[in-house]
């Protein structure tokens, strides 16, 4: 069988578990209720021990977009509208995207890692033993608590890439606060900042969906380890690029003022 059958066939199958797997987890979040510790952890490692990464990203991002729309936008007389177009692409496109992106690289790669540990030392068979599902243990409080996280990371990147852009407009480039002010609050909707949030919410559940899925096939010990925590991450984030493309074309058309 020649080698991209091969490959086409195992995404498919790949693509089939991946459904199954949310439709398993969506179905343990309706019937049981998941265990209030357990949650509470990984909102705390996946939200707050992720937001120097965020908060960087943000800021830095809104710098040097607040510089390069200035030096464009200065050769027709448009300094002003700087700040409108750094916050349109924070909200809508950049601020998820690079979230999501940093996050995966962090929080994606650890579940993988941490459940696929847990797949070669036996420890999930262990959980079967004792009746305890594994889904319901290890996949719905991730789930649950990277799709709230990750919203939340979101609006503070957004936010601290905007704060930056001002100071460096301002600051740096003497750009008039008060007009770019208005051109940003005139420009910028709350449709916009919405289709941001909607875009983290979905790639929150890609990134712990993607994660557990690596790490509860993991096979062949640490190499197997090794090997699903780095397919765990280029997967989700070529998702998250291409997803991206079709919710902005489909967001844009819903959500249009």
């Amino acid at each position: 069988m020649p080698q991209f059958i091969r490959t086409f066939n195992s995404g498919l199958v790949q693509l089939g578990e991946l459904t199954l797997l949310v439709l398993e987890a969506f179905r343990s979040i309706l019937k049981h209720r998941p265990d209030g510790k357990d949650f509470l952890y990984q909102l705390y490692f996946i939200g707050v021990k992720s937001q120097s990464v965020v908060l960087i990203t943000g800021a830095f991002t809104g710098m040097v977009l607040a510089a390069q729309a200035y030096f464009q936008f200065h050769k027709v007389k448009m300094d002003t509208g700087t700040l409108a177009l750094v916050s349109v692409s924070m909200c809508s496109e950049l601020g998820p995207v690079l979230t999501a992106l940093m996050v995966a690289g962090r929080v994606g790669a650890a579940m993988a890692a941490e459940l696929g540990t847990m797949r070669v030392t036996e420890q999930i068979d262990a959980l079967r033993t004792l009746a305890t599902h594994p889904v319901d243990y290890l996949v719905v409080p991730r789930l649950m608590a990277t799709v709230i996280a990750l919203p939340l990371l979101t609006g503070e990147a957004i936010l601290i890439g905007i704060i930056s852009s001002y100071a460096v407009g301002v600051g740096l480039m003497n750009i008039d606060g008060a007009y770019a002010l208005k051109n940003l609050l005139y420009y910028s909707s709350a449709e916009t900042v919405f289709q941001g949030l909607i875009k983290a919410t979905i790639f929150g559940g890609l990134i712990s969906i993607i994660g557990c899925y690596k790490g509860l096939n993991c096979r062949d010990g640490a190499e197997g380890v090794g090997r699903a925590t780095t397919e765990a991450v280029v997967m989700i984030s070529i998702s998250i690029l291409i997803i991206n493309f079709f919710l902005t074309l489909f967001l844009s058309r819903v959500l249009a003022p």
